[in-house]
């Protein structure tokens, strides 16, 4: 692609960002260009985003019923995955699996908690507990 043809079209869920992109300058080399983002990629990257909201609202109901802890939701919630998450807390995706288990994740150490706490941007009050209602914007079931 032309640097001059790098699709400019700018959608809310890039929240006013750019990115960059390589594309074949006028003097025939590779150059970077900033673009707003393209039709099929911004599709994409809404199916993905549906779909990890999905995966949050049914932790969210496996946390209400006991299944899971408030882990596994909060880390849907922050747009993470078992690997991410183990890849930050330098752990392994077992372990943080194993933390999904409400009566392993109620008996974490203060400092594991607080480990996770920092990682998602949390308290550790606002990591042991479920939201009341989802903050996808729907209402509680």
């Amino acid at each position: 692609m032309k640097i001059d043809e790098v699709p400019q079209q700018a959608d809310d869920i890039y929240e006013g960002e750019t990115k960059v992109v390589y594309a074949v300058g006028r003097d025939g080399k590779l150059a970077t260009a900033s673009t707003q983002g393209w039709e099929a990629e911004i599709e994409a990257l809404k199916d993905a985003v549906d779909e990890i909201e999905q995966q949050a609202r049914e932790a969210w109901q496996r946390a209400r019923n006991g299944d899971t802890s408030p882990l596994e939701y909060h880390m849907l919630h922050q747009r993470l995955d078992v690997p991410m998450l183990a890849q930050a807390m330098g752990k392994f995706q077992w372990q943080i699996r194993r933390h999904f288990k409400p009566n392993v994740f109620n008996h974490l150490s203060d400092k594991r908690l607080q480990q996770y706490a920092k990682v998602m941007g949390l308290s550790v009050e606002a990591l042991k507990r479920l939201p009341d209602t989802l903050e996808t914007g729907e209402p509680q079931p």
